[in-house]
């Protein structure tokens, strides 16, 4: 017997049954409440959208070169380990 096929039309996503906006998540908005649920994004533009970007890897720069210093200093101790 062949399985019916479900169809996705009848799934409801936008459904909640608990609020969300709890303090302490990273989506927490303190404002949500007084403006009824409704939150106010401003549009950013393409400009300062890849502004955004660039310090982000800007920001994780130094991680990045610590870690990359720090497998370069495993392999040498392996290289002299092993040679």
């Amino acid at each position: 017997m062949a399985k019916k096929e479900r169809k996705h039309d009848d799934l409801d996503t936008e459904t909640t049954f608990v609020d969300m906006n709890v303090e302490g998540f990273r989506w927490y908005d303190p404002n949500r409440k007084k403006n009824g649920g409704k939150t106010n994004r401003n549009k950013v533009s393409r400009r300062e959208y890849w502004q955004m970007v660039r310090a982000a890897f800007v920001a994780y720069l130094p991680v990045f070169l610590i870690v990359f210093a720090v497998f370069g200093i495993v392999a040498c101790i392996a290289w002299l380990w092993v040679g």
